[in-house]
């Protein structure tokens, strides 16, 4: 039975309403979750400087369960964090190296700048050098208060997904 407040309309029978539960999917989870990246996972992180974001990094680390490795690693990873700016040079370059680092299946975590930041990259730019390093762009997504990512796979991890 609908009750009547003293404004007049009707309040309606809430007995039917879904549960919410704490783990739904639409829930806020951790930008390194939304991002990919799994519990045991070998993270390596390219272009690491004082202006990348920490909380970020923080966050992989939490959820990979140990620290992210650097450029000196010398095995492959099963996924690669990539910090890049318009003046670290040629972004296809970049890329293609970056795949050399990962297993067959694994993706690059491309993190640029966002716009009107130092150092911003065009996603037609990002895009193209994707393209031309043989991989497959994800949409860019703010990953924190100055940085874009783009997930990006071999098109043959791309096609596994589907």
């Amino acid at each position: 039975m609908a009750e009547t407040p003293p404004w007049g309309t009707p309040i309606k029978d809430k007995t039917r309403r879904q549960p919410v539960s704490a783990t739904a999917d639409h829930a806020e989870t951790s930008p390194a979750v939304r991002l990919g990246f799994q519990p045991e996972q070998v993270v390596q992180e390219i272009g690491y400087d004082d202006d990348v974001d920490q909380e970020l990094r923080e966050a992989i680390e939490q959820v990979i369960g140990s620290d992210l490795v650097d450029e000196d690693y010398d095995d492959v990873a099963d996924a690669v964090v990539l910090w890049f700016r318009d003046e670290d040079g040629d972004l296809t370059d970049v890329l293609v190296d970056a795949t050399t680092y990962i297993e067959e299946g694994g993706s690059i975590l491309l993190l640029t700048p966002k716009t009107g930041r130092d150092g911003y990259v065009e996603p037609s730019d990002i895009s193209e050098a994707a393209t031309t390093a043989g991989l497959s762009a994800s949409k860019s997504v703010s990953v924190g208060k100055d940085w874009s990512g783009s997930r990006l796979v071999t098109p043959k991890a791309a096609k596994s997904k589907k």
